[in-house]
């Protein structure tokens, strides 16, 4: 497209027009020379005439959007350059980003955050506190400055997220909702990464997807969009976009990875994620906290991966951290990087725990501070826990006793040292996944490299050696530094940023049968496609085992390492150099809560007992199911995409697990008595679908893991847990059981047996979930279900269990 003089007059006036209808600022074109300029030009001296007529922000919205025009794709640009005409879709492109980032303005305006409610002074009289009651105090509505564990919170959000995958679903329950618009079109974060490859594109299914995208994109007006395998989900969020002290939620169960930088990063079920899209908040109840202190020194080339394995080894999952936060402190925290941290986040939810944060220090700081731009780092606020904050646990680990680990299939807690598994025959090698960060990949490079100068080289055997890059900034920063090339040479297929192996859904798929190694978060069964067999480790482990395809201790390449060449190479998520070791600027949460009105209550609590309007007592059988039952076996990843009704997912309920399930829940056997952790795993919500699809009325288990256990109320399952050993004793396969909405009693082999069933829960349950409640009761439905405040005193409702996502 030639900019010409009537070119530039109709952008001038379009883009004035834009402004005026977002802002209603009225831009003075008198001073603006009409003349044929390129569009970027036109941004500048648009942006440097707001500046002067006092428009500030809408101002800073042009100078941005120039910036975004002349930075590379592989940067989330344009790649524009006034060197060179622009297209038709270049200028429809810029002016679609005009129009969002003044709607960003109007968001920004209407805002609820609590972010930066902080002060400086720890008040007298408040209660110890942990980072994690912080963050929820600071956000808490009607925040009183502090909360406590068990507190169900109404809270404002930062950021919402979603993958390509999960927003699928996600879309049905907004249009079925009315389409009733977002919070925030610049606080939500939508990648493209589960499913979608260049290679299969095209495929209907995958298509669809990207439309379903692609259409969030122009409804919303988003701005932080990137489209399809730009980054995965966690990546380049954590890397340049998540901050401490924010509270975060998104359908993906890694979404704890951004904890790494000292903020709550949640990940919950489809339905409830869409409802914080359109309100900007959703509900807690406060968990407990359990805390992982760091002491003593790494070994050299012990990254986040190995660390994390260790921890799962001594700590065993969904134990000390099931239904619970974890944070990581201790002195240890000085030898972990940005990146070690983000590994380490990122697999607390194959730990058990809710999320996991890191307490921010000068390492996070100095790696928040280096982001170009000034929006995604001037909103931190940066808590460390007080003396006397409570903890459920305390356990400390010597960073000093890690090693190079394998995480043995199908348990990432069936931990054992590189050398007790030396020589394990392989099939396959896989670099990636959104746990292996940019450090990690560099390092599996420098082991790569060493390994080639020592006169190794791969056979050509046909077996597969893939690395698949967290983002493009980071495939870009591989080629430049040739670092990609010594994956090449090494026998490396590079991909383009997805979760690939790590998911096996989309164009990368192992076999039945193949052994596999990777560097991904999880080996359950099928995971990295069906019958296929996945053990884990890190990069550098990955990369040494590559050359003859069986397991090699990478210690040896490493030591050979330059210590020069390492810390050139080394990323801005690796510690380089030596910090300031200055800590930042530590605030408390302030409160907005007016005591004057409080007397000497300042929460009621509501228990009384509602109305059961659907049935009040349920008969069934009993199908008994064990320990850890994890939602990758309720609902297959491999129909994830295909099922779009309940009957559709429930039709492959366990089918690899337990194939007999599906025939009995049709024969009667609809009451499911499960043991620890039922719902471990992904954060997909289908994998309440497909029970409720089976015909299931009930799951009742010894606990739940958080995000399923939250994913039934809101999709409208019945379910509870029981701690009484004699209900299990009682509860044997086969049983006839009774039971009781109303009077909360189980009735099991002529024995009664009480549960608990907060309201909120119940309210959710009898309105079929979530989504109708939303029809009921609109954008006040936190309202209604919370609480609301009155007199001066907070109401809320004793919250249920926030019982365990997406992926």
């Amino acid at each position: 497209m030639t900019v010409d003089n009537t070119t530039t007059i109709e952008l001038l006036t379009r883009w004035s027009e834009l402004l005026f209808k977002a802002r209603a600022v009225k831009l003075d074109v008198a001073n603006i020379s009409i003349q044929t300029i390129h569009p970027l030009t036109l941004l500048d001296d648009i942006g440097r005439i707001l500046l002067q007529q006092g428009a500030s922000r809408e101002s800073q919205v042009f100078a941005q959007i120039s910036e975004i025009g002349s930075t590379s794709p592989n940067y989330g640009g344009l790649g524009l350059s006034k060197d060179v005409q622009t297209t038709e879709d270049d200028v429809n492109e810029i002016s679609f980003l005009i129009s969002a980032w003044l709607e960003a303005l109007n968001s920004d305006d209407r805002k609820k955050s609590a972010q930066n409610n902080t002060q400086k002074v720890l008040p007298k009289d408040r209660p110890p506190m942990n980072v994690t009651e912080k963050i929820f105090a600071m956000h808490a509505i009607d925040s009183k400055g502090f909360v406590r564990t068990g507190d169900t919170i109404r809270v404002s959000l930062d950021w919402i997220m979603a993958s390509e995958a999960s927003w699928a679903g996600m879309e049905g329950t907004y249009n079925r909702l009315g389409n009733p618009g977002i919070f925030r079109n610049d606080r939500f974060w939508l990648a493209g990464d589960h499913v979608v490859d260049p290679r299969i594109k095209d495929m209907p299914p995958v298509k669809k997807l990207i439309e379903s995208s692609e259409r969030a994109r122009k409804v919303f007006k988003m701005t932080e969009y990137q489209g399809m395998n730009y980054t995965i989900m966690h990546t380049e969020f954590f890397r340049e976009r998540a901050q401490p002290g924010m509270l975060l939620i998104g359908s993906d169960s890694h979404t704890c990875s951004s904890g790494a930088v000292g903020c709550l990063a949640i990940g919950l079920g489809a339905a409830d994620v869409t409802m914080g899209l359109i309100t900007g908040e959703t509900w807690f109840k406060v968990p407990e906290v359990v805390r992982i202190e760091f002491v003593g020194q790494p070994s050299r080339g012990i990254g986040g991966k190995d660390v994390i394995l260790y921890v799962l080894q001594q700590l065993k999952r969904n134990t000390v951290a099931s239904d619970r936060v974890v944070e990581y402190t201790g002195p240890g925290l000085n030898y972990l990087s940005p990146d070690a941290r983000f590994a380490i986040a990122n697999m607390t939810t194959e730990l058990g725990g809710v999320t996991g944060i890191f307490t921010p220090d000068h390492i996070t700081k100095a790696f928040i501070d280096g982001r170009r731009v000034a929006r995604h780092k001037n909103a931190s606020s940066y808590f460390r826990a007080d003396e006397g904050a409570v903890y459920a646990e305390t356990h400390i680990i010597d960073l000093a006793k890690v090693e190079s680990f394998v995480a043995k299939y199908p348990n990432p807690d069936d931990v054992v040292p590189v050398t007790d598994v030396v020589g394990m025959k392989l099939d396959g090698c896989f670099i990636g996944a959104c746990t292996t960060a940019e450090e990690d990949i560099i390092l599996g490079a420098l082991v790569l490299e060493q390994g080639l100068k020592s006169g190794l080289s791969p056979p050509k055997d046909g077996k597969k050696r893939k690395v698949v890059p967290g983002s493009l900034p980071i495939l870009d920063k591989m080629r430049k530094s040739g670092l990609a090339q010594i994956y090449e040479d090494a026998g490396f297929e590079i991909g383009v940023p997805g979760c690939s192996y790590c998911v096996g859904i989309s164009a990368d798929r192992a076999k039945e049968s193949e052994v596999w190694l990777s560097s991904q978060n999880r080996n359950f069964e099928n995971r990295m496609g069906q019958g296929s067999i996945g053990n884990l480790a890190s990069a550098a482990t990955v990369a040494a085992s590559s050359f003859h395809m069986m397991v090699t201790n990478p210690q040896h390449f490493i030591d050979l390492i330059p210590p020069e060449r390492w810390e050139l190479l080394n990323g801005r998520g690796s510690l380089k150099g030596k910090l300031s070791g200055k800590e930042p600027d530590w605030v408390e949460p302030a409160s907005c809560h007016d005591d004057s009105n409080d007397s000497d209550v300042t929460e009621t609590h509501i228990t009384t007992k509602q109305e059961t309007k659907g049935e009040k007592v349920i008969h069934g059988k009993i199908q008994r199911l064990g320990d850890f039952v994890d939602t990758d076996a309720l609902a297959p990843a491999q129909f994830l995409v295909s099922s779009r009704t309940n009957e559709a997912m429930g039709a492959h309920c366990l089918e690899y697990t337990n194939p007999e399930f599906r025939s009995r829940a049709k024969e009667g056997f609809d009451i499911v008595v499960a043991g620890k952790a039922f719902g471990c795993g992904s954060s997909r919500e289908q994998a309440v679908s497909a029970l409720l699809g089976c015909g299931i009325k009930c799951v009742i288990a010894e606990s739940f893991a958080f995000i399923y256990g939250r994913n039934q109320p809101s999709l409208g399952l019945l379910g509870f847990t029981m701690d009484d050993p004699a209900f299990f004793e009682a509860a044997v396969d086969g049983a006839e059981v009774s039971i009781d909405l109303e009077a909360n009693q189980i009735k099991v082999g002529g024995t009664e047996f009480s549960f608990y069933l907060s309201t909120m829960e119940r309210e959710l349950v009898e309105a079929g979930g979530i989504t109708p409640a939303f029809k009921k009761f609109g954008k006040q439905l936190f309202d209604m279900i919370c609480g609301s405040t009155k007199d001066g005193r907070r109401v809320v409702e004793v919250g249920g269990q926030a019982a365990g996502m997406q992926w």
